[in-house]
């Protein structure tokens, strides 16, 4: 199963990619996971997006379209992926559409996740994350263990500097400009599955899983 998961930030997409890579045992595909890897191999391609990012630009779409072909060439795709954070606009889409026909393969679904905006800036607003190993939390909905320390290496838990209800307004303004246009594609090819995700994770998995079992 190829799938690709949208929706504004802070709607929960880590977390339902995480419960759906497991159930249907493929690989996560995330472009900003990808830019860091060949940053650290130091690869041509590498080298390009650190330019890219020290000029404080974003990585430009022909850069990420080669960082995607790269990651296609991996074994562990053959058989499905969930792509996070790609496509990020029109010209993506269009061209991951052509990257996937080298392969013959398409996307089978487009997984939109939505909130109204004041389940967003909770989510946001009461989200930590670990700076060792990024790992995420919540300060009511996915309390850490131990409250203020990470689960997995105990690394106290910090807020991002731009998890504020100013700034993710801001971003949710910027996102939706983005990625209507990229909705509007995929739902016309009549692939995107949109799924309310509002309540806790384990809620909002088995909406999306039994969605697309109920698809086979």
């Amino acid at each position: 199963m190829r799938l690709i998961i949208m929706g504004p930030p802070g709607v929960g997409k880590g977390s339902l990619a995480s419960d759906l890579t497991k159930h249907y045992h493929i690989p996560h595909i995330s472009t900003g996971e990808m830019f860091r890897a060949e940053i650290k191999k130091g690869s041509p391609v590498g080298k390009l997006v650190q330019n890219q990012i020290n000029a404080g630009k974003f990585v430009n779409d022909s850069l990420t379209n080669d960082i995607v072909r790269i990651r296609l060439q991996a074994r562990d795709v053959k058989e499905g992926f969930l792509m996070d954070g790609y496509p990020r606009n029109l010209r993506q889409a269009e061209d991951f559409d052509h990257i996937l026909m080298q392969y013959g393969w398409t996307v089978d679904y487009v997984i939109y996740l939505d909130s109204p905006e004041d389940v967003i800036l909770d989510r946001i607003t009461g989200r930590r994350v670990c700076p060792t190993c990024g790992s995420t939390y919540h300060v009511r909905n996915n309390k850490p263990k131990v409250e203020g320390i990470c689960d997995k290496d105990q690394t106290p838990l910090v807020q991002r500097p731009d998890d504020t209800v100013a700034i993710t307004k801001e971003r949710l303004v910027i996102y939706h400009d983005q990625t209507q246009p990229i909705i509007e594609y995929y739902r016309s090819k009549g692939n995107i599955i949109t799924i309310d995700g509002r309540g806790s994770i384990e809620e909002v998995s088995r909406r999306v899983i039994e969605e697309l079992d109920g698809k086979k």
